[in-house]
């Protein structure tokens, strides 16, 4: 009796608000191409695929920041950034991929009637498109950079509040998913709770050492995690 009242008094989650990359696709190789050939167009040096990895996630700014020697004090920086936004908006699509078990993931998530909306630093457009591409059927909302609408970015919690806006529901049952340090942020600010993915842009040691606490291994884990109290269930 004891087991069943404990279990009884946890719920799942019904709102998930997921990062994407490094969370739903494997950008990776995309974003190492566009930063590449960036650079190339300007005689600057090139970057390691494990480079680009530790230079994302706060927004594709930031990432051409990292990646341009001098950063934006470089006379250069802003050739170059531009020639970054018109090389990926074109090429976004090579070679990204969901991470394996994704779509199932989320087909299961559909049927069972848990509402999802992603939320990215990634240009509006391109995470628009890739949302649409990848997941017409069961992403609802897709909400990339925004700042220009005074919707600031992540670790900023308004893309969350705004997805739950567009969702329609409050964030009483709702978990934020993501990959990194800037995800846990995000997740804090907005007041939900974290679960973070081990197959993405960060290990694990990195993300315990950034606070987190709650994990998933493979996709499948996101859907077994519980709320009580409104506090992710440690695995």
């Amino acid at each position: 009796m004891k087991i069943f009242r404990i279990f009884a008094s946890m719920k799942q989650y019904d709102t998930y608000i997921f990062d994407l990359d490094g969370t739903l696709l494997d950008t990776l190789d995309d974003l190492t191409a566009a930063v590449n050939y960036a650079l190339r167009q300007h005689g600057m040096p090139e970057h390691s695929k494990d480079d680009i990895r530790r230079f994302v996630g706060n927004g594709v700014r930031l990432l051409m920041v990292r990646a341009v020697a001098g950063g934006e004090k470089n006379p250069l920086f802003d050739a170059a950034f531009k020639a970054f936004r018109e090389y990926y908006l074109l090429h976004s699509l090579d070679r990204t991929r969901p991470y394996d078990g994704i779509p199932e993931l989320l087909a299961a998530m559909k049927a069972q009637g848990k509402r999802m909306a992603v939320v990215s630093n990634k240009f509006y457009a391109a995470t628009e498109e890739l949302c649409r591409h990848f997941f017409p059927d069961t992403i609802e909302v897709a909400i990339g950079e925004h700042e220009a609408e005074g919707i600031r970015k992540k670790p900023a919690p308004d893309t969350v509040f705004e997805a739950l806006r567009q969702l329609g529901v409050d964030g009483e049952h709702a978990v934020y998913v993501g990959d990194s340090d800037v995800d846990l942020q995000t997740a804090r600010n907005a007041g939900l709770p974290c679960i973070s993915v081990l197959w993405g842009f960060r290990d694990r040691d990195f993300l315990v050492a950034s606070g987190a606490t709650t994990f998933a291994a493979a996709p499948p884990d996101i859907l077994d995690q519980v709320t009580d109290a409104g506090r992710a269930t440690g695995r």
